[in-house]
């Protein structure tokens, strides 16, 4: 896995996809789009519809990563959800094996989105990309958020 600030920007440009191209592939079906923010963003700001979230702190810490200082921040500023191993794993290979979808990985501005693809890709993940600008590119198009919704199980 590779930290966004580590990252070139030749790998930056390959992890990266539009807001418009995801919302297009979303629309067809070959994609879906997975929310990493933290649940106290998303209460805050609003979520984007038909997102699945998956908090990547959540699952940095299940994996046995150790977090950045700002991420240790970002978790403790909300209350971590308890997520499983087998119910992360479950929920992302039906996304990628089972529909065969790319998987979108939007966070507010997309940067740590660029981090998540790279850890699902770590994971054996190949399809996994992030959303370039993220919920703040989504609210600039004039969308509107929907209500916040718990995390799929």
């Amino acid at each position: 896995m590779t930290d966004e600030k580590d990252m070139s920007a030749d790998e930056r440009a390959a992890l990266e996809i539009s807001l418009p191209t995801a919302m297009e592939l979303c629309r067809l079906g070959l994609a879906t789009m997975i929310d990493i923010r933290q649940s106290f963003e998303i209460e805050m700001k609003g979520a984007i519809p038909d997102t699945v979230h998956i908090p990547m702190f959540e699952v940095k810490l299940m994996l046995g990563h150790t977090l950045t200082e700002d991420e240790q921040d970002i978790l403790d500023a909300g209350e971590p959800k308890e997520l499983d191993a087998q119910s992360f794993f479950r929920m992302i290979n039906q996304l990628h094996h089972a529909r065969d979808h790319l998987l979108l990985c939007i966070c507010n501005s997309g940067r740590r989105s660029l981090t998540a693809a790279s850890l699902l890709r770590s994971l054996g993940y190949p399809k996994a990309l992030s959303v370039a600008g993220g919920f703040q590119a989504w609210k600039k198009l004039g969308a509107k958020p929907a209500q916040a919704t718990p995390p799929a199980a």
